[in-house]
């Protein structure tokens, strides 16, 4: 059990996590990526507070947002390059594509179905307590899935057999478009109390604190001390998606509200449907949720700078480093891309 944390190497993996992901934005605009993208980009610390303690033998679970956390295992970032480009080669041979990832080496798994990490962990960590005892298993998922009944589910099993498992809820406050306190019934750490499992809240976009809460909700169940949950505020800093609509319009009023007023118009102009104040309590229900991904908000939700002004004094150190890894992913980026010309050219 580690005893304190080791900043720089967290740093490392979240800007490698970053990298990694920024260069898949790059893939997915330039028409190398079919389908929606997920990214992880504003969730690092968490992953890699939470990561960090994962041993041999310990399983995860994660959703439709599961790169960073397979990066910071340990999969191979070519591999995962390629599957997410479709290739015969990736990591799950080009068929589970950015929602649905598996490594077996890892004892990783991700799915696109809202809550099905929780009941995956739980799976996990049952199995775990009798092949590989000590060992626990994670799940990473959404605020949004807390109102599955799959998760319910799976936090009450969790709880009552006493499975190591840790539920980390990586909270935004949105689901997709909605805001997620308006279809929330109370504090989802005292929904996980009421299961009779510790729970805690923190800030998502300090690794540091991440770390403390996850070591000792790690501590705990590797002792036997059954399962921990574990809310981590957080933003997503590209939105729901890549191509966010309200993203855009946060970050270009002008150009993206133009071709969206004149139906918001006629809707509010119209005779029928609801009352003019209804629909004018949804007009500005709609403008005001662009106001969530203003880019100075966000900006001050952006783990890697909060991490990075701590090691501001080892400069030297923290160039070498990022050097180091701007160049593993570019590397990893040329060799995924490379295999796509020769399977054009063949």
């Amino acid at each position: 059990m580690k005893t304190q944390p080791d900043l720089l190497s967290l740093y490392a993996q979240m800007l490698k996590s970053r990298l990694f992901e920024e260069a898949v934005r790059q893939l997915w605009q330039d028409g190398l990526i079919s389908g929606e993208m997920h990214l992880g980009v504003g969730e690092e610390a968490i992953i890699a507070g939470v990561v960090d303690h994962l041993q041999e033998g310990d399983a995860m679970a994660l959703d439709h947002r599961g790169t960073a956390a397979l990066l910071m295992r340990g999969s191979e970032p070519v591999a995962l390059l390629r599957e997410l480009l479709g290739h015969p080669d990736g990591l799950c041979s080009g068929m589970g594509g950015h929602m649905h990832l598996f490594d077996p080496q890892l004892l990783a798994a991700s799915s696109g179905i809202v809550g099905a990490s929780g009941p995956a962990a739980v799976g996990f960590a049952l199995a775990g307590t009798y092949l590989r005892p000590g060992s626990l298993a994670a799940s990473f998922s959404g605020e949004g899935a807390m109102n599955q009944g799959t998760m319910l589910e799976a936090l009450n099993l969790a709880a009552a057999w006493k499975l190591p498992v840790l539920f980390v809820c990586k909270d935004n406050a949105m689901a997709i478009t909605t805001p997620s306190p308006t279809v929330t019934g109370g504090r989802l750490v005292e929904r996980a109390r009421g299961f009779g499992m510790p729970a805690c809240e923190v800030d998502g976009s300090d690794v540091e604190a991440v770390w403390w809460a996850a070591r000792e909700a790690v501590e705990r169940a590797r002792q036997a001390g059954g399962p921990t949950f574990i809310d981590a505020r957080c933003a997503h800093l590209e939105g729901h998606f890549l191509g966010d609509a309200l993203l855009r319009m946060a970050r270009h009023p002008l150009t993206e509200m133009a071709p969206r007023v004149g139906g918001l118009a006629r809707a509010m102009a119209s005779r029928r449907g609801a009352p003019l104040r209804r629909r004018a309590e949804s007009l500005r229900s709609i403008l005001g949720l662009t106001s969530l991904f203003d880019d100075r908000q966000l900006g001050r939700d952006d783990p890697l700078p909060k991490a990075r002004v701590k090691l501001a004094e080892d400069q030297p150190r923290l160039e070498e480093i990022e050097e180091s890894i701007v160049a593993e992913i570019q590397q990893a980026l040329e060799a995924a891309l490379q295999s796509a010309r020769e399977e054009l050219e063949s």
